[in-house]
Protein backbone atom coordinates (compact mmCIF):
# COMPACT_ATOMS: atom_id res chain seq x y z
CA UNK A 1 0.00 0.00 0.00
CA UNK A 2 1.23 3.66 -0.45
CA UNK A 3 2.74 5.33 2.62
CA UNK A 4 0.28 7.65 3.95
CA UNK A 5 0.22 11.20 3.79
CA UNK A 6 -0.70 14.33 6.21
CA UNK A 7 -1.86 17.35 5.17
CA UNK A 8 -3.59 19.47 7.67
CA UNK A 9 -7.11 21.14 7.92
CA UNK A 10 -8.43 23.62 5.28
CA UNK A 11 -8.81 26.61 7.87
CA UNK A 12 -5.55 28.38 9.65
CA UNK A 13 -5.38 29.56 13.48
CA UNK A 14 -8.97 30.09 15.01
CA UNK A 15 -10.44 28.57 11.87
CA UNK A 16 -8.78 25.54 12.00
CA UNK A 17 -9.24 24.90 15.68
CA UNK A 18 -12.86 25.44 15.10
CA UNK A 19 -13.00 22.75 12.54
CA UNK A 20 -11.24 20.44 14.40
CA UNK A 21 -13.21 20.97 17.56
CA UNK A 22 -16.44 19.94 15.65
CA UNK A 23 -14.82 16.81 14.10
CA UNK A 24 -13.23 16.28 17.84
CA UNK A 25 -17.43 16.20 18.67
CA UNK A 26 -17.86 13.52 16.12
CA UNK A 27 -15.42 11.51 17.73
CA UNK A 28 -16.94 11.16 21.19
CA UNK A 29 -20.06 11.06 20.12
CA UNK A 30 -19.47 7.81 18.63
CA UNK A 31 -16.91 6.32 21.25
CA UNK A 32 -19.69 7.28 23.94
CA UNK A 33 -22.27 6.28 21.83
CA UNK A 34 -20.23 2.70 21.07
CA UNK A 35 -19.03 2.29 24.91
CA UNK A 36 -22.56 2.63 26.19
CA UNK A 37 -23.72 -0.12 23.89
CA UNK A 38 -21.05 -2.19 24.97
CA UNK A 39 -22.22 -2.22 28.53
CA UNK A 40 -25.91 -3.00 27.26
CA UNK A 41 -24.99 -5.67 25.13
CA UNK A 42 -22.92 -7.39 28.04
CA UNK A 43 -25.76 -7.09 30.09
CA UNK A 44 -28.29 -8.35 27.60
CA UNK A 45 -30.25 -5.15 26.92
CA UNK A 46 -29.05 -5.69 23.05
CA UNK A 47 -30.01 -8.58 20.99
CA UNK A 48 -28.42 -10.49 18.10
CA UNK A 49 -24.14 -9.63 17.67
CA UNK A 50 -22.92 -6.32 17.82
CA UNK A 51 -19.58 -4.41 16.15
CA UNK A 52 -17.78 -1.98 17.01
CA UNK A 53 -15.98 0.40 15.49
CA UNK A 54 -13.81 1.35 18.70
CA UNK A 55 -10.17 3.12 17.21
CA UNK A 56 -11.89 3.63 13.92
CA UNK A 57 -13.87 6.72 14.56
CA UNK A 58 -12.17 9.34 12.72
CA UNK A 59 -12.93 7.92 9.26
CA UNK A 60 -16.41 7.97 9.98
CA UNK A 61 -15.94 11.61 11.54
CA UNK A 62 -13.40 12.54 8.92
CA UNK A 63 -15.39 11.43 5.49
CA UNK A 64 -18.93 12.59 6.29
CA UNK A 65 -17.99 16.54 7.60
CA UNK A 66 -16.84 16.47 3.60
CA UNK A 67 -20.41 14.96 2.48
CA UNK A 68 -23.53 16.77 1.88
CA UNK A 69 -27.18 15.81 3.04
CA UNK A 70 -27.82 15.10 -0.24
CA UNK A 71 -24.99 12.35 -0.33
CA UNK A 72 -25.66 8.75 0.36
CA UNK A 73 -23.48 6.29 2.02
CA UNK A 74 -23.51 2.30 2.60
CA UNK A 75 -22.16 0.70 5.58
CA UNK A 76 -20.94 -2.32 7.23
CA UNK A 77 -21.28 -4.75 9.11
CA UNK A 78 -18.92 -2.16 11.89
CA UNK A 79 -21.18 0.96 11.03
CA UNK A 80 -22.27 2.16 13.63
CA UNK A 81 -19.96 5.01 13.35
CA UNK A 82 -20.56 5.84 9.85
CA UNK A 83 -24.41 5.64 10.87
CA UNK A 84 -24.58 8.40 13.93
CA UNK A 85 -21.21 10.84 11.78
CA UNK A 86 -23.88 11.02 8.82
CA UNK A 87 -26.68 12.44 11.66
CA UNK A 88 -29.05 9.60 12.46
CA UNK A 89 -31.11 10.84 15.48
CA UNK A 90 -29.82 9.39 18.72
CA UNK A 91 -33.16 7.76 19.94
CA UNK A 92 -33.73 6.28 16.62
CA UNK A 93 -30.55 4.94 16.68
CA UNK A 94 -30.67 3.43 19.71
CA UNK A 95 -33.93 2.35 20.00
CA UNK A 96 -33.37 0.42 16.81
CA UNK A 97 -30.86 -1.62 18.64
CA UNK A 98 -32.87 -2.09 21.50
CA UNK A 99 -35.49 -3.97 18.80
CA UNK A 100 -37.96 -0.85 19.74
CA UNK A 101 -41.00 -0.12 16.91
CA UNK A 102 -39.46 3.33 17.87
CA UNK A 103 -36.53 2.33 16.26
CA UNK A 104 -35.34 3.75 12.37
CA UNK A 105 -36.18 0.78 11.19
CA UNK A 106 -38.89 -0.24 13.86
CA UNK A 107 -36.85 -2.51 15.49
CA UNK A 108 -36.42 -4.68 12.52
CA UNK A 109 -33.05 -3.96 11.28
CA UNK A 110 -30.95 -3.70 14.43
CA UNK A 111 -27.06 -3.24 14.11
CA UNK A 112 -26.33 -4.88 11.22
CA UNK A 113 -29.36 -3.42 9.30
CA UNK A 114 -29.93 0.11 10.18
CA UNK A 115 -30.71 2.58 8.01
CA UNK A 116 -32.24 6.04 7.36
CA UNK A 117 -33.36 7.04 3.89
CA UNK A 118 -33.98 10.85 4.74
CA UNK A 119 -30.06 11.76 5.79
CA UNK A 120 -28.67 9.26 2.67
CA UNK A 121 -27.99 6.17 5.20
CA UNK A 122 -28.60 3.51 3.15
CA UNK A 123 -27.86 1.37 5.53
CA UNK A 124 -25.39 -1.00 7.59
CA UNK A 125 -24.85 -4.76 6.09
CA UNK A 126 -24.12 -7.96 7.43
CA UNK A 127 -22.84 -9.86 4.32
CA UNK A 128 -19.13 -8.20 3.99
CA UNK A 129 -18.92 -6.37 0.76
CA UNK A 130 -22.65 -5.83 -0.06
CA UNK A 131 -22.88 -2.31 0.68
CA UNK A 132 -20.54 -2.10 -2.27
CA UNK A 133 -23.15 -3.07 -4.99
CA UNK A 134 -25.83 -0.66 -2.93
CA UNK A 135 -23.48 2.59 -3.10
CA UNK A 136 -23.03 1.91 -6.77
CA UNK A 137 -26.64 1.94 -7.63
CA UNK A 138 -27.04 4.44 -5.72
CA UNK A 139 -24.41 6.67 -7.69
CA UNK A 140 -25.56 5.37 -11.01
CA UNK A 141 -28.97 7.01 -9.69
CA UNK A 142 -27.14 10.52 -8.16
CA UNK A 143 -25.61 10.63 -12.05
CA UNK A 144 -28.92 9.70 -13.65
CA UNK A 145 -31.00 12.38 -11.46
CA UNK A 146 -28.09 15.22 -12.47
CA UNK A 147 -27.91 16.31 -8.21
CA UNK A 148 -24.55 16.71 -7.69
CA UNK A 149 -24.08 14.29 -5.46
CA UNK A 150 -21.70 11.03 -4.55
CA UNK A 151 -22.24 8.04 -2.73
CA UNK A 152 -19.89 6.66 -0.97
CA UNK A 153 -19.21 2.87 -0.17
CA UNK A 154 -16.99 1.77 3.24
CA UNK A 155 -15.45 -1.83 3.28
CA UNK A 156 -13.08 -3.18 5.15
CA UNK A 157 -9.62 -4.63 4.21
CA UNK A 158 -11.16 -7.98 4.42
CA UNK A 159 -13.99 -7.38 1.98
CA UNK A 160 -11.15 -7.45 -0.81
CA UNK A 161 -11.04 -10.42 -2.17
CA UNK A 162 -14.77 -10.21 -2.51
CA UNK A 163 -15.83 -10.79 -6.43
CA UNK A 164 -18.08 -7.90 -5.78
CA UNK A 165 -15.23 -5.14 -4.98
CA UNK A 166 -13.56 -5.84 -8.74
CA UNK A 167 -17.02 -5.84 -10.21
CA UNK A 168 -18.09 -2.84 -8.85
CA UNK A 169 -14.54 -0.97 -9.43
CA UNK A 170 -15.02 -2.18 -12.92
CA UNK A 171 -18.11 -0.78 -13.76
CA UNK A 172 -17.76 2.27 -11.51
CA UNK A 173 -14.56 2.77 -13.74
CA UNK A 174 -16.58 2.02 -16.88
CA UNK A 175 -19.16 4.36 -16.25
CA UNK A 176 -16.83 7.38 -14.23
CA UNK A 177 -19.96 7.07 -11.55
CA UNK A 178 -19.69 9.10 -8.65
CA UNK A 179 -18.50 6.59 -6.29
CA UNK A 180 -16.04 7.20 -3.36
CA UNK A 181 -14.76 3.49 -2.35
CA UNK A 182 -13.08 4.05 1.49
CA UNK A 183 -11.59 1.63 2.62
CA UNK A 184 -11.28 1.21 6.30
CA UNK A 185 -7.61 -0.72 6.58
CA UNK A 186 -7.38 -2.10 10.09
CA UNK A 187 -4.97 -5.06 8.90
CA UNK A 188 -7.62 -7.89 10.44
CA UNK A 189 -10.20 -9.82 8.18
CA UNK A 190 -12.13 -11.52 11.27
CA UNK A 191 -9.29 -13.09 13.28
CA UNK A 192 -6.81 -13.48 10.71
CA UNK A 193 -3.85 -10.42 9.38
CA UNK A 194 -5.06 -9.68 6.05
CA UNK A 195 -1.55 -9.83 4.77
CA UNK A 196 -2.21 -13.89 5.57
CA UNK A 197 -5.36 -13.60 3.10
CA UNK A 198 -4.27 -11.52 -0.02
CA UNK A 199 -1.89 -11.73 -2.41
CA UNK A 200 -2.71 -7.95 -3.17
CA UNK A 201 -2.81 -4.46 -2.45
CA UNK A 202 -5.93 -2.21 -2.79
CA UNK A 203 -3.39 0.08 -4.58
CA UNK A 204 -2.69 -2.38 -7.14
CA UNK A 205 -6.50 -3.12 -7.34
CA UNK A 206 -7.48 0.58 -7.81
CA UNK A 207 -4.61 0.44 -10.44
CA UNK A 208 -5.80 -2.23 -12.51
CA UNK A 209 -9.29 -0.22 -12.82
CA UNK A 210 -7.60 2.71 -13.74
CA UNK A 211 -9.00 4.52 -10.57
CA UNK A 212 -6.96 7.10 -8.34
CA UNK A 213 -5.83 5.73 -5.25
CA UNK A 214 -4.64 6.99 -2.17
CA UNK A 215 -3.45 5.80 1.58
CA UNK A 216 -4.11 8.08 4.81
CA UNK A 217 -3.37 8.11 8.49
CA UNK A 218 -6.69 6.93 9.40
CA UNK A 219 -6.63 7.54 13.08
CA UNK A 220 -5.77 11.04 12.41
CA UNK A 221 -9.33 12.86 11.70
CA UNK A 222 -7.77 16.18 10.47
CA UNK A 223 -6.00 14.22 7.78
CA UNK A 224 -8.94 12.52 6.78
CA UNK A 225 -11.18 15.53 6.85
CA UNK A 226 -9.16 17.02 4.62
CA UNK A 227 -8.23 14.35 1.85
CA UNK A 228 -12.17 13.61 2.30
CA UNK A 229 -12.88 17.09 1.03
CA UNK A 230 -10.38 17.06 -1.92
CA UNK A 231 -11.40 13.59 -2.86
CA UNK A 232 -15.17 13.81 -2.76
CA UNK A 233 -14.87 17.41 -4.86
CA UNK A 234 -12.94 15.08 -7.65
CA UNK A 235 -15.48 12.51 -6.98
CA UNK A 236 -17.98 15.03 -7.89
CA UNK A 237 -16.69 16.33 -11.07
CA UNK A 238 -14.12 13.44 -12.38
CA UNK A 239 -15.76 9.72 -10.92
CA UNK A 240 -14.65 7.24 -9.07
CA UNK A 241 -11.70 7.19 -6.21
CA UNK A 242 -10.55 5.05 -3.70
CA UNK A 243 -9.25 6.43 -0.17
CA UNK A 244 -7.75 3.65 1.68
CA UNK A 245 -7.77 4.78 5.94
CA UNK A 246 -5.14 2.96 7.43
CA UNK A 247 -6.55 2.23 10.96
CA UNK A 248 -6.77 0.60 14.12
CA UNK A 249 -9.34 -2.27 15.26
CA UNK A 250 -9.31 -2.13 19.22
CA UNK A 251 -12.31 -4.30 20.10
CA UNK A 252 -12.49 -8.19 18.62
CA UNK A 253 -14.26 -9.00 15.35
CA UNK A 254 -17.06 -8.90 17.20
CA UNK A 255 -18.01 -7.62 20.57
CA UNK A 256 -17.59 -10.34 23.25
CA UNK A 257 -14.09 -11.88 21.22
CA UNK A 258 -11.77 -12.53 23.38
CA UNK A 259 -9.01 -12.06 20.82
CA UNK A 260 -6.67 -14.34 21.75
CA UNK A 261 -5.47 -14.60 18.49
CA UNK A 262 -3.29 -11.42 19.03
CA UNK A 263 -0.45 -10.45 20.56
CA UNK A 264 -1.10 -8.48 23.81
CA UNK A 265 1.99 -6.26 23.64
CA UNK A 266 0.34 -4.79 20.22
CA UNK A 267 -3.13 -4.28 21.86
CA UNK A 268 -1.25 -2.45 24.88
CA UNK A 269 -0.14 -0.20 22.03
CA UNK A 270 -2.96 0.70 20.37
CA UNK A 271 -3.69 3.55 22.71
CA UNK A 272 -0.83 5.61 21.55
CA UNK A 273 -3.06 5.71 18.20
CA UNK A 274 -6.38 6.49 19.52
CA UNK A 275 -8.01 8.93 17.57
CA UNK A 276 -9.28 10.94 20.39
CA UNK A 277 -6.10 10.84 21.82
CA UNK A 278 -4.41 12.61 18.29
CA UNK A 279 -7.07 15.06 18.11
CA UNK A 280 -6.96 16.00 22.01
CA UNK A 281 -2.87 16.27 21.41
CA UNK A 282 -3.78 18.78 18.15
CA UNK A 283 -6.15 20.67 19.65
CA UNK A 284 -3.98 21.52 22.88
CA UNK A 285 -1.47 22.67 20.45
CA UNK A 286 -3.64 24.75 18.71
CA UNK A 287 -4.50 26.18 22.49
CA UNK A 288 -7.72 24.50 23.27
CA UNK A 289 -8.11 23.82 27.15
CA UNK A 290 -9.19 20.88 28.78
CA UNK A 291 -12.57 22.42 29.98
CA UNK A 292 -13.72 22.74 26.82
CA UNK A 293 -12.74 18.73 25.71
CA UNK A 294 -14.47 17.82 28.76
CA UNK A 295 -17.76 19.90 28.38
CA UNK A 296 -18.03 17.98 24.71
CA UNK A 297 -17.57 14.78 26.94
CA UNK A 298 -20.17 15.80 29.47
CA UNK A 299 -22.88 17.30 27.03
CA UNK A 300 -22.70 14.29 24.77
CA UNK A 301 -22.97 11.13 28.23
CA UNK A 302 -26.25 13.29 28.68
CA UNK A 303 -27.87 13.19 25.18
CA UNK A 304 -26.77 9.49 24.71
CA UNK A 305 -28.72 8.60 28.59
CA UNK A 306 -31.80 10.87 27.54
CA UNK A 307 -31.39 8.72 24.07
CA UNK A 308 -30.99 5.17 26.01
CA UNK A 309 -34.15 6.30 28.29
CA UNK A 310 -36.32 6.54 25.95
CA UNK A 311 -35.54 3.42 24.10
CA UNK A 312 -35.77 1.66 27.08
CA UNK A 313 -39.43 3.19 27.57
CA UNK A 314 -40.43 2.51 24.24
CA UNK A 315 -42.74 -0.57 23.07
CA UNK A 316 -41.92 -3.69 21.39
CA UNK A 317 -42.63 -3.81 17.37
CA UNK A 318 -45.61 -5.97 16.89
CA UNK A 319 -44.91 -9.12 15.10
CA UNK A 320 -48.28 -8.33 12.56
CA UNK A 321 -47.08 -5.15 11.83
CA UNK A 322 -43.71 -6.50 10.94
CA UNK A 323 -45.66 -9.25 8.08
CA UNK A 324 -47.72 -6.37 6.41
CA UNK A 325 -44.31 -4.76 5.53
CA UNK A 326 -42.92 -8.28 4.33
CA UNK A 327 -45.79 -9.79 2.07
CA UNK A 328 -48.37 -8.23 0.35
CA UNK A 329 -51.80 -8.76 0.33
CA UNK A 330 -53.28 -11.98 -1.08
CA UNK A 331 -55.41 -11.42 -3.92
CA UNK A 332 -58.27 -13.45 -5.47
CA UNK A 333 -57.74 -14.81 -8.76
CA UNK A 334 -60.44 -13.98 -11.00
CA UNK A 335 -62.22 -17.02 -13.13
CA UNK A 336 -61.03 -19.62 -10.38
CA UNK A 337 -58.53 -22.40 -10.77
Amino acid sequence: MSEPTTPGLAGTGHNAAAELLALYRSLVLIRRCEERLSTMFADGEVPGFIHLSIGQEAVSAGVMAALTPEDTIASTHRGHGHAIAKGLSLDGFFAELLARDTGLCRGRGGSMHVADMSVGMLGANGIVGAGLSIALGSALAHRTLKNGAIAVAFFGDGALAEGLMHECLNMAALWKLPLLFVCENNGWGEFLPTSKQLSFTLKDLAAAYGIPHVAIDGNDVAVVAAHAARIAAEVRSEGPRVLECLTTRVRGHFEGDAQKYRDPDELAALSERDPLHVAASRLAAMGVGETALSEITTEIAARIEAAVAAARAAPAPLFEAAMADVYTGAQPVQGGV
